[in-house]
Formats: structure tokens, C-alpha cells, sequence
């Protein structure tokens, strides 16, 4: 709304500059101050259309093509000066010489700075004028950690201190989960947004959402990856897949599941416990119950005990890919 406030007020100003330039060549009783006003009108709207292509362009796209721009200036500048020091040189060839010179440096400047765009750092995201060595430490969501709603109470307990940044391309993904027509995805991406309010709300953190986008990379795991390698940032998740990926390319990864893990409780045979059995296990006369972090725990000889709380010593215990598993056996008076 406000950037079309902006462009109709951009076309009347032009339209009555118009008129007042035509109007001053031949008087304002003549045609030519409608002429020019016409004349406005016409280049408002092509400068307005110019912008909206613009528009398009990233930030950093458009700041790694001024570069070069620049940069091609300035070397034509000095090759120039050299051209003007080429005895018997008529001037009408080089001054030709040095338009050509400065129309083929300058789109070559622009085309190489714009391929490379990611390795000119003009415009880095999140630069303050403060000391260097109190830098923010950037972290990267993706939709899985956000959906997962656990890194929420992570950050409230104050283990992770710095920046929490939304990429635009995952909160899109995001937004698309939770339009879904399947019930599950569907929830599950009101759910993300949800997180993702309480996290912005949150006094203690710091977050935003990130503008820059790779339109070329189709997946959002691929720009997830570039975007932390471009910042410098991790990237906090739970996607397994994302974890290995990330960690072949050098990013940090900060997995919420890992975490998780780690903080469960250490168990080691011989110890006692309390359990209640909540179903039947694999084989027979094995019951099975849950600890509060969602460890398994099988008990052997229990079935007949299933819906009690019963003391258990533990046998063994098996760490898997899919989290901890507990052994143990009925403790005997």
C-alpha cells in the first residue's frame, strides 16, 4: 500500500514537472506544457516499471553489480589516460576507442560480480558498529526444528546465546505446510508458526527473518546449506538427512535430537529403578514401560505385571540410532 501511495505521488510530481518545463519553452498558454506533462507521465512509468524489475533482484546481487560497475569505471579510467598518451592518435578513434572501452569493461565488470555475488560480502546481513569481540553467533532454523517445537525451551534456558534466523525460503515452507489439505501436515505447520510467534515474543532472543534467497537451488535444504556457509552461521535442527549433508560441506549442525540423547538419564547394570509397565514386549513374558524422557525399558518375566509400578535392576543398556533402550529384570527382596 505505501509503495503505491509512493509511485501514484512519483507520477503526478513527474506530470507536473512536465508541464512546467514544456509550459517554459514556449509560454503556459501553449500546447507543449500538456506535451511535457505527457512527456513525465510516460517517463514516470517507465522508471516505476524499471523499479518493479528491480525489484526482483536481490540486495546482494544488486550491490555485487554496482561493484563491478564501479570497479569497471575505474579501470577504464586509467586505461584512458593511457590511450591518451598513444602519439597520433586522431582524436575522433580514441574517443571512440574509449567508449567501446568503457561499454565492454563495464558489462564484463557487472557479469562476473554478479556470477560471483556470494563471494562479495557488500552486504552483510546483521553488521553493527560494536566491539569485534562481541560478535553475535548466527543459528539457522530449519522447518523441521521449528515444527519440532523443542528449541524453544533450549533457548529459554539460556544454553544457546546469539542470533536465532528465520531464512524467508523456510518460513514459505513453513506457511505451505501448514495451507496443506492433509489434516497431519497441516497441524503440524500451525504448529511451527506457533513456535516461531513465542520464539519472536520470547524477551530473551533475538530473532529474524532473513531475506536472501538462491532462486537457483530448488531444494531448501541446498539454501539452507549455502545461506549458514554464506553468514557463517549454524544451522539448529532435527532433519537427519540435512545433519550428514551439512556436515560433508563444513557447516555446523546443532541437532536437537543429539541433544536430547545426551541429556538422558545415564544408566548403568546393576542399578535399580522404578518403572511402570505400560504394554506387552517382543517376547514372551517381556513388559514394557517408559522412563520420563521417553527411554524404553523392557523387563523380562513382568507380563503378569503390566499396569503396575515395579522396582527393576538393569541389565544392559543399548544405545540405537532410533534413541536408548533399557534391559532389566525384576528386583528380588
Amino acid at each position: 500500500m505505501a509503495f503505491g501511495f509512493i509511485r501514484v505521488l512519483f507520477i503526478l510530481i513527474s506530470a507536473v514537472v512536465g508541464f512546467q518545463l514544456g509550459s517554459a519553452y514556449q509560454g503556459y498558454a501553449s500546447v507543449w506544457g500538456l506535451i511535457g506533462a505527457w512527456i513525465g507521465v510516460g517517463t514516470a512509468f517507465v522508471i516505476v516499471f524499471l523499479e518493479h524489475i528491480l525489484g526482483r533482484v536481490s540486495l546482494r546481487g544488486l550491490s555485487a553489480a554496482v561493484f563491478g560497475l564501479l570497479m569497471a569505471l575505474i579501470v577504464s579510467s586509467l586505461l584512458n589516460g593511457a590511450i591518451d598518451l598513444v602519439p597520433h592518435l586522431e582524436p575522433g578513434t580514441a574517443a571512440s576507442i574509449k567508449v567501446i572501452l568503457v561499454l565492454v569493461l563495464s558489462y564484463l565488470g557487472i557479469v562476473f560480480t554478479m556470477r560471483g555475488r556470494d563471494e562479495f560480502n557488500l552486504v552483510i546481513p546483521y553488521i553493527k558498529f560494536e566491539r569485534q569481540d562481541q560478535r553475535d553467533t548466527l543459528y539457522l532454523l530449519d522447518t523441521s526444528v521449528i515444527i519440532d517445537g523443542r528449541i524453544l525451551d533450549v533457548c529459554e534456558t539460556r544454553f544457546i546465546e546469539g542470533r536465532l534466523v528465520v531464512p524467508r525460503f523456510v518460513l514459505k515452507e513453513l506457511q505451505q505446510v501448514a495451507d496443506s489439505k492433509d489434516p497431519l501436515k497441516r497441524n503440524r505447520g500451525r504448529r511451527g508458526l506457533d513456535v516461531l510467534g513465542k520464539l519472536r515474543k520470547a524477551s530473551l532472543l533475538n530473532v529474524r527473518i532473513h531475506e536472501e534467497d538462491f532462486p537457483e537451488l530448488p531444494a531448501v535444504d541446498e539454501k539452507l546449506v549455502k545461506l549458514a556457509k554464506l553468514l557463517g552461521a549454524r544451522v539448529l535442527t532435527n532433519d537427519y538427512n540435512l545433519n550428514k549433508v551439512a556436515e560433508l560441506q563444513g557447516v555446523t549442525i546443532l541437532n536437537v535430537n543429539e541433544l536430547a540423547n545426551a541429556l538422558k538419564t545415564v544408566l548403568l547394570p546393576g542399578e535399580t529403578m522404578e518403572v511402570k509397565l505400560v504394554k506387552e514386549g517382543k517376547e514372551p513374558n517381556q513388559a514394557v514401560g517408559y522412563l520420563d524422557d521417553g527411554t524404553m525399558v523392557v523387563v523380562d518375566q513382568a507380563r503378569r505385571l503390566l499396569g503396575n509400578s515395579v522396582s527393576i535392576v538393569v541389565t544392559s543398556v543399548l544405545q540405537t540410532s532410533a534413541g536408548r533402550m533399557v534391559f532389566g529384570k525384576l528386583q528380588t527382596s
